[in-house]
């Protein structure tokens, strides 16, 4: 059996940065994932500055490229609307592979399966045993299943689907679009350049408002790929995305049961607007931690809730 005072079931950037905080306080940290890292982590990828202070991240320390946006054009119901702001776009596949190195804790390729309580400790499939477990797993985290799914239930009105592709692109423009509502769609689609040669574009919207609209995320997707060779923005390329669900934040947000806490998308806690999650990722992390560490009581209703505040104000 190997035992760790805290294990964090998840190495996202919620994951490790609570094992981050947690380190840095002395306490004994383990995370368990089943992928290795670097990872493929399908995502558009733009942080906030509060995201960088929140991680006490300087930008010179960091081995890979951020992209710089000093403005995002929002197209809502076609109208264009530059907004000045600074934001940044990472790669997932860098970032989360950095942060993770970053918390210095032990690390564990292993997929949870079985998690139970037994004498005021958790043990996860009879091979791992600790005081305090993070769940930081993502939407299908085996820490929420296990002890939040009746306390903290989440509403089908909330699920986020989304499809999207991330490719080496020489983009002639390099500014960040936006594209609000198109065909009806209950959501919006994206195109962000990165650093280093590459972009991100995808499409996400409720799954509820598109299924009782007769459509499906795949043919939202369809017709903005033809838009963007429409628009000169992605031309003769044989596109290949992925597709994912996530939930938006939810009314109820019972983040700790006992010793048991869940964090970032294991939360349900992406901003109610534009559905970013990296922010509300670290946010919770570091509060799980603190409680942790101050052996005070986590919730995660100061999580942020909505991202255009931020992103208007610059933040």
């Amino acid at each position: 059996m190997i035992d760790s005072e805290v294990i964090i079931v998840g190495g996202g950037p919620a994951g490790s940065t609570c094992a981050w905080e947690l380190n840095n306080s002395g306490i004994q940290t383990m995370v368990l994932d089943k992928k290795t890292f670097p990872r493929r982590k399908v995502c558009a990828g733009w942080i906030t500055l509060k995201v960088i202070r929140d991680l006490k991240l300087k930008k010179e320390e960091y081995p890979y490229s951020f992209l710089t946006f000093n403005r995002l054009y929002f197209y809502v119901l076609g109208k264009k609307i530059p907004v000045r702001t600074r934001q940044y776009s990472i790669r997932r596949y860098e970032f989360d592979h950095w942060l993770l190195e970053r918390a210095n804790v032990p690390v564990q390729q292993h997929a949870v399966r079985h998690i139970r309580k037994e004498k005021g400790c958790y043990v996860i499939d009879n091979r791992f045993r600790c005081k305090y477990l993070v769940g930081a797993g993502g939407t299908n985290c085996s820490v929420y299943k296990t002890f939040f799914r009746k306390a903290n239930p989440r509403s089908q009105k909330r699920l986020i689907t989304a499809i999207e592709e991330e490719f080496k692109y020489d983009c002639q423009d390099v500014n960040c679009y936006l594209w609000f509502f198109e065909r009806n769609l209950p959501g919006y689609s994206w195109y962000v350049p990165k650093g280093n040669g590459y972009l991100n574009v995808g499409i996400g919207g409720k799954f509820l408002g598109i299924r009782n609209k007769g459509r499906t995320i795949r043919s939202h997707w369809n017709c903005f790929i033809k838009k963007l060779e429409k628009l000169s923005l992605v031309q003769d390329r044989s596109f290949n995305p992925r597709g994912y669900n996530y939930y938006l934040r939810q009314t109820a947000n019972i983040g700790q049961i006992d010793n048991a806490f869940i964090i970032g998308d294991a939360a349900g806690l992406a901003t109610s607007d534009m559905g970013e999650g990296i922010g509300p990722a670290v946010e919770s992390g570091l509060l799980a931690a603190n409680a942790i560490i101050n052996g005070s009581t986590y919730s995660p209703k100061s999580v942020t809730k909505y991202s255009l505040v931020n992103i208007l104000l610059g933040k």
